[in-house]
């Protein structure tokens, strides 16, 4: 599989420690940056990683930042990205089985590099189950997206 993989100056060092576990397996990683420590802007990483996905570049992205918050809200104003904050290893299996999540996002000054790992592996190992409930789901998402979206009740 190929991963894209992005983080600011504060998931810099999670970043070399996900991509350091993914050298260990048959995965592709594009490291997008940053390179360094130096502080730098997550929307930019996450529009990299984001349109990397979408290009056909990466079959699946992982973003790191402080928190997780702001680059999963930045990445997930690309339409056709579904990017989840996960903290713990159920979220990051189930977020690609029922969601067809496909852009992991973690925060380094909340988790540490071994459950980063867990994390990374629950993503990269899972599927989308293709459930017709899950599928008609993420039609209802997709049409989120849609330019004049009109929806006024459930």
């Amino acid at each position: 599989m190929r991963i894209a993989i992005g983080a600011d100056h504060a998931g810099f060092r999670l970043k070399q420690e996900v991509i350091a576990y993914l050298a260990n397996s048959e995965h592709t990683v594009l490291d997008l940056g940053t390179h360094n420590e130096d502080p730098v802007d997550y929307p930019d990483y996450a529009e990299a990683v984001g349109r990397a996905v979408l290009a056909g570049d990466a079959d699946r992205g992982i973003l790191i930042c402080g928190s997780g918050v702001g680059a999963s809200v930045a990445a997930n104003k690309l339409p056709g990205i579904r990017a989840g904050l996960c903290h713990d290893t159920y979220s990051a299996h189930q977020g690609v089985e029922h969601d067809d999540m496909n852009v992991l996002v973690l925060g380094s000054r909340v988790i540490g590099p071994a459950l980063g790992n867990e994390l990374v592996h629950a993503f990269l190992g899972a599927t989308f189950s293709g459930e017709a409930r899950h599928r008609r789901r993420l039609e209802k998402v997709k049409a989120l997206e849609a330019p004049g979206f009109s929806r006024s009740e459930p």
